[in-house]
């Protein structure tokens, strides 16, 4: 008889719509079924909250096409005050219920989920929940602040710059001869978004214009960054019940060596192939596993994160800190914990006892 409720959150209204539904699958497929009853809790792309069914199949890509959150209604209130913990639930025939939630569980990629504003709104309501807090969420989100935290604590971060959308409308051309300095190739990101969305391999000048057009389309703040050559090495970070971060076995990500690990390649199938655990030595296992904690730590992490490096010739770069990484049963974070000795299932479990427990 399950004596926990886990409001999983998921949908919402950022590009990362879709797979945030694919992840909320793989947790309902997994979560323990004895200890926990699950409340799906599904935010459609205008942002409404809804009571969605709970079952795993319906959240799942099926030949090809990733799963979205209908509106089929319902609506989702969350409490108004820390001193009760009910969700009131409003139905298309006007009828009302109450649900009691023990946890909530966001499940949430990009803006309006991973950047503290939910987590902002679940501290205002006093729920209890997975993962990091609202300082740790929205810094870690915005990639140009992360760098410069993560380089204040000592570690390597990829030279950048960053572009503001009205720089780049008053001055296209000045912002092109800066960051042409950089070198040849360049990646253009939305420095707050996530999974690859709107970021562009720019090999030349000609192709700087519709870089900086596609990653505006997701963000008013760009970051440019040269390519930095080196193995794509990743370690997943849990928390630990008592403060000390535990890290993974790292993982590599194999990519053709004219492409990026884009959005297609992570959750659609390309030509990359994910190695947990990395082959490196003993000397790098504990080097990554060492940078993970240290920059979990720098950016007052909790729950989980997982820590992007480039091996180069002169050691470990750090390329960002992800505090809501893919989740799917396919995706590095959990495959690394697999590697590790951690079932997905059991690092489900343990998340959303560290959220239970976590005090921020």
């Amino acid at each position: 008889m399950p004596t926990t409720t886990v409001a999983v959150l998921f949908g919402g209204r950022s590009s990362e719509h879709e797979i945030s539904c694919v992840t909320a699958g793989g947790i309902m497929d997994v979560v323990d079924r004895g200890e926990y009853l699950v409340v799906p809790i599904g935010i459609t792309r205008d942002g409404a909250f809804t009571l969605q069914p709970d079952d795993p199949a319906q959240w799942t890509i099926q030949d090809g096409v990733l799963p979205t959150v209908p509106d089929n209604g319902t609506r989702i209130a969350f409490p108004t005050s820390p001193a009760t913990n009910e969700l009131v639930v409003s139905h298309p025939d006007g009828t009302v219920s109450m649900i009691e939630v023990d946890v909530v569980f966001p499940i949430l990629h990009g803006p309006f989920g991973e950047d503290g504003t939910i987590q902002g709104m679940l501290e205002i309501a006093g729920l209890p929940y997975v993962g990091d807090g609202v300082l740790a969420s929205a810094l870690a989100m915005d990639k140009h602040v992360a760098k410069a935290v993560l380089e204040h604590a000592g570690l390597r971060v990829a030279p950048w710059s960053t572009v503001l959308r009205r720089q780049w409308a008053a001055d296209p051309d000045g912002v092109a001869g800066a960051v042409a300095a950089h070198g040849w190739p360049l990646f253009v990101k939305p420095a707050r978004a996530g999974s690859s969305m709107g970021v562009s391999r720019v090999d030349d000048p000609s192709q700087l214009a519709a870089a900086m057009d596609l990653a505006f389309g997701h963000d008013s703040k760009v970051i440019v960054e040269p390519r930095v050559v080196g193995r794509e090495v990743e370690v997943a970070v849990l928390e630990g019940r008592d403060g000390v971060p535990r890290t993974s076995l790292p993982g590599e990500i194999v990519v053709p060596d004219e492409g990026f690990y884009d959005f297609a390649s992570k959750y659609l199938g390309g030509d990359e192939s994910l190695l947990c655990p990395a082959p490196l030595t003993a000397a790098q296992t504990d080097e990554i596993r060492s940078i993970g904690a240290r920059a979990f730590e720098a950016i007052g992490g909790a729950g989980l994160a997982r820590v992007d490096c480039f091996l180069t010739e002169d050691g470990f770069v750090v390329n960002e800190v992800n505090t809501m990484p893919g989740f799917t049963p396919l995706s590095m974070y959990p495959r690394c914990w697999a590697a590790s000795g951690v079932s997905y299932g059991e690092l489900v479990t343990e998340l959303i006892e560290l959220g239970r427990a976590a005090v921020r």
